[in-house]
């Protein structure tokens, strides 16, 4: 009597993967800071997938803390209002990093501020030697430069390091034709071009980042991170969420 054997493991579609998170993925439901409850479980979502052995990279906002273009819009001087709100994407890096070492990841942050005591400066080649080693590595404080956002910061990195697509997590499960929030009546995008998106003024990242992703073909997967798992269902090419290419 044979055994039947068992069904082999499911692969992962990507090798190396960018993550972008906002501020207030961190928030859960509070209106400030982060939630260590929700920080642990994004940061085993991100443990599940690096034991497929994929390399992660995470580029993280600070919406949670301070927003720089807000404060700017309130007679804040921009550049300052920046540099405030990297200084915040740098804070949620640590508390992430912490989340991650508590699940037994190895993890690095690396800054685009150099601020050598709480982490290294961001620098490409070594960053990639990282990820290679299986170290998950954590991209703060945006690209140093003001005027630049967290996406577009996300989409240069993901060119920097390699990365085969970035992954934003979102709380909701796609790009619809409205926000399906206000609207009941919005549909879903399955697939949609970087074109749709730019011409349709789709809040999906700004137009700096999907003008960048465009212009070197890399491929965005927006999805819904708080439902649990949903992480590991994009690496291994379920489709969940809007793919933008």
């Amino acid at each position: 009597m044979s055994v039947a054997a068992d069904p082999a493991p499911a692969q992962p579609v990507y090798k190396r993967i960018l993550l972008k998170l906002s501020g207030e993925a961190l928030m859960g439901e509070q209106q400030f800071g982060v939630d260590p409850l929700v920080a642990t479980r994004i940061a085993g979502d991100v443990a599940d997938i690096r034991q497929l052995g994929v390399e992660i990279a995470i580029v993280i906002g600070g919406g949670n803390i301070f927003r720089g273009l807000a404060a700017s819009a309130k007679g804040m001087d921009r550049t300052t209002a920046d540099n405030m709100g990297m200084l915040a994407t740098v804070m949620n890096a640590l508390a992430l990093q912490d989340a991650l070492e508590h699940h037994g990841v190895v993890t690095r942050v690396a800054t685009g501020i150099e601020m050598r005591t709480v982490a290294e400066p961001f620098i490409r080649r070594r960053v990639i030697r990282h990820l290679e080693k299986g170290r998950v590595v954590i991209l703060a404080a945006g690209t140093g430069s003001p005027y630049f956002t967290t996406d577009t910061a996300a989409a240069l990195r993901a060119m920097e390091i390699k990365a085969e697509v970035i992954l934003k997590g979102t709380k909701v499960d796609g790009i619809y034709t409205a926000d399906p929030v206000l609207d009941p009546t919005a549909t879903k995008f399955p697939t949609i071009t970087y074109l749709q998106v730019l011409e349709r003024r789709l809040k999906v990242m700004d137009t700096a980042a999907i003008s960048l992703c465009m212009d070197n073909k890399l491929p965005i997967v927006v999805f819904n991170l708080r439902q649990a798992g949903n992480v590991r269902r994009v690496v291994l090419g379920e489709p969940i969420g809007t793919t933008v290419s």
